[in-house]
């Protein structure tokens, strides 16, 4: 198989094949400095030995000489680093055990025209990838591929899509037109390991510091110049960094085209458009446990309770399926991106899922196939491999203690029941899901017009209004980053329209009116509901309820944008915690943390004095915010901080965070499922 190269392809390669040239030539000129620095310091240093032989001269000696091999291994350290992957979460799998696996893999190896992976291995994650230790002469000495598989992944897809998937990853190694990415990989790799990657020999120069004084002066001079190196280099790693994106992107779209040749672009398009589901549901089961840690519980096969959360989200979405599984339409998946925004993200590895399955519609090769199974019955025992997989997931948990495994039927029924606490009914159709009740004047609310039904009042149109303010809000924000200069970019498209960065500022005025128009709609649609629901409410003499209960969101509404802010405010103070900070700028930066914490404990001791924030409160957190609010800690002393008041700060504060979230979110629900139940109501009165 040779596809042939796409014009894009061919241009990003060109670029990348400059950004290479330029690197070598930057990186001879910084060669043959260090080599002449180093020529010089070893000529200093035997004039300086020779001169007035002493110890006092010979230490200065060694120390002048090593100044200049520091200088050299700097530049010639990355050629001894290897990139070793982690094995660890990982488990192989040989032919012995998984017979037809490995012949599956081994006809798509024939097909594409590559070599079969040196080992292959199971993971829990969702993903497939193909993958090897590296190092500086990987470029010239071929490196045979390992293949790793997420059972994660497996359990979301049908065969024909696992044999694009593979076909994909193994097409990226396949093409002689794939190994410019290749070298450019290293280049960006070796880049990377001299600014960034610098651990060992940082430890090199500090034990040859502390060995005499003599050395230290000399070594101060070499970490000079190696700083003056590394940011001709960190100038370089962005010019090489975004080329590799760049063409990183094309070989996207190239083995996605290998996959097509190999099993259609239906298969890949489809398992492209579900595998957000697929984690999700992945993740979700994650969280449950997650949730669940301390209480000696524990999962037999987390992968039966992905595939329940798979179909559970995908029956609450309303998806068809095909083949078992659920089928995630490109419409589907763009129905909330209202976005009329186009930027080219040159620092994304990937291109998007939506330009992916685009360009498979260009490549447009389709492939009958007699049946498509699901990809884990190509497994001799998927069972068992998925639960030495989940035991391996929990191995982590005290083996001194006794944990109970989850039964599935248990993990439905409590999954459901989280799912009901931390969503909101569906009667509202997702209207709420990522909106609040804009703010309007409830004691004069007017009757607008003919009063609609429930259905209307949270039709598809009314959900795409929600998307659409979103959608402009954001559009109008990234503009204005645009105009400001915090998004950096030549140009951009809206609404099928080229724009220069300098234009920017004519799209804001058409932005901001387009936003307040679409607000105004959807005030006028929340007075409306607001409306529908007091009638209700009044038919069953709890008008006033309703009232209170929006009177009460509205406050706390107002109140949560301040909370949040001082919490923004209190996050950006302490930034400095995070990064090495001089000790003299520590104490004011501190001073100003301070202040600002006088407010969030004030607001912490009304939290845990209201009503509105009992169901949120754990005793984990009330202990953690009483601690907090005990006395008024430093977090500094002397030349170290204090880690555990540092430690306690941290938790109490990540705590004031969720409380304040988990909080706005309990009181819409509380609302909201107060308006449902005015409804249940309505409808047991009429068949009564």
């Amino acid at each position: 198989m040779n596809i042939e190269v796409s014009a894009s392809f061919k241009k990003m390669t060109t670029k990348a094949i400059f950004s290479i040239v330029l690197f070598l030539l930057v990186y001879v000129l910084l060669l043959l400095l260090a080599i002449g620095i180093t020529v010089l310091c070893l000529i200093g240093a035997f004039y300086v030995i020779t001169v007035r032989p002493s110890f006092i001269t010979l230490a200065l000696g060694v120390g002048l000489g090593s100044l200049g091999f520091f200088v050299l291994g700097f530049l010639f350290k990355f050629m001894f680093k290897k990139h070793k992957i982690d094995r660890t979460h990982l488990t192989e799998i040989t032919a012995a055990n998984e017979p037809k696996l490995f012949q599956f893999i081994a006809s798509i190896v024939e097909e594409v025209g590559t070599d079969f992976p040196k080992k292959v291995y199971v993971s829990a994650d969702v993903n497939a990838s193909v993958f090897y230790d590296s190092s500086f002469w990987s470029m010239f000495f071929p490196v045979k591929k390992n293949l790793q598989i997420g059972l994660g992944l497996v359990n979301g897809i049908s065969e024909q899509e696992f044999k694009a998937i593979l076909a994909h990853e193994f097409g990226h190694f396949s093409q002689r037109s794939m190994k410019v990415g290749s070298y450019v990989y290293y280049v960006n790799q070796v880049i990377f390991n001299m600014l960034y990657d610098n651990d060992s020999f940082d430890k090199t120069i500090q034990k040859w510091a502390n060995i005499s004084n003599y050395f230290s002066i000399f070594l101060m001079i070499s970490v000079k110049i190696i700083s003056g190196i590394q940011w001709v280099l960190r100038k370089m790693y962005e010019f090489v960094n975004i080329a590799y994106l760049a063409l990183s992107r094309e070989m996207e779209f190239h083995a996605d085209e290998v996959a097509a040749n190999v099993a259609g672009i239906t298969p890949l398009q489809e398992s492209l458009l579900r595998m957000d589901l697929v984690d999700a549901s992945y993740n979700k089961v994650l969280d449950f446990y997650g949730d669940k840690v301390g209480s000696n519980f524990k999962s037999k096969n987390i992968y039966e309770e992905q595939v329940f959360v798979l179909n559970y989200l995908a029956n609450e979405s309303q998806l068809q399926y095909k083949n078992n599984l659920p089928l995630v339409t490109a419409v589907e998946m763009s129905k909330f991106n209202k976005s009329k925004l186009v930027i080219e993200n040159q620092w994304a590895s990937h291109p998007s899922v939506e330009d992916r399955c685009a360009n498979l519609e260009r490549v447009g090769i389709h492939k009958q196939f007699e049946n498509n199974n699901l990809a884990k019955f190509i497994f001799q025992d998927f069972e068992k491999i998925q639960e030495n997989i989940t035991s391996r997931l929990f191995s982590h948990l005290d083996i001194n203690e006794t944990f109970e495994a989850v039964s599935l039927t248990d993990f439905k029924n409590e999954f459901i029941q989280k799912q009901a606490e931390n969503s909101f009914n569906t009667i509202y159709n997702g209207y709420y899901d990522n909106k609040d009740i804009m703010h309007f004047d409830i004691e004069n609310a007017p009757t607008i017009g003919k009063q609609e039904e429930l259905e209307q009042l949270f039709s598809k149109e009314k959900i795409d209004l929600v998307y659409e303010y979103l959608a402009v809000s954001n559009d109008e924000q990234t503009i204005q980053n645009i105009l400001d200069g915090a998004i950096k970019l030549k140009s951009f498209d809206y609404d099928g329209h080229k724009f220069k960065s300098t234009e920017a500022d004519t799209l804001l005025p058409q932005l901001k009116k387009e936003k307040e128009d679409l607000k105004e709609r959807i005030i006028q649609n929340d007075i409306v509901i607001f409306n529908y629901f007091r009638q209700l409410a009044t038919v069953d003499h709890q008008e006033a309820i309703l009232i209170g209960k929006y009177k009460v969101f509205f406050a706390f509404d107002r109140s949560f944008d301040i909370s949040f802010e001082q919490y923004s405010m209190l996050m950006q103070a302490t930034e400095f915690l995070s990064v090495v900070t001089p000790i003299e700028q520590i104490k004011p930066k501190l001073l100003k943390v301070y202040e600002i914490e006088v407010e969030i404990k004030k607001e912490i001791r009304e939290m845990l004095e209201s009503n509105l924030y009992k169901k949120v409160l754990t005793p984990e957190i009330i202990a953690s915010f009483e601690l907090y609010l005990k006395e008024d800690y430093l977090y500094f002393s002397g030349d170290k901080y204090i880690e555990s008041e540092l430690e306690l700060y941290s938790q109490a504060i990540s705590y004031y965070r969720f409380v304040l979230s988990r909080g706005y979110f309990v009181i819409k629900k509380e609302l909201l499922d107060f308006q449902n139940q005015l409804v249940i109501n309505r409808t047991v009165a009429i068949l009564n």
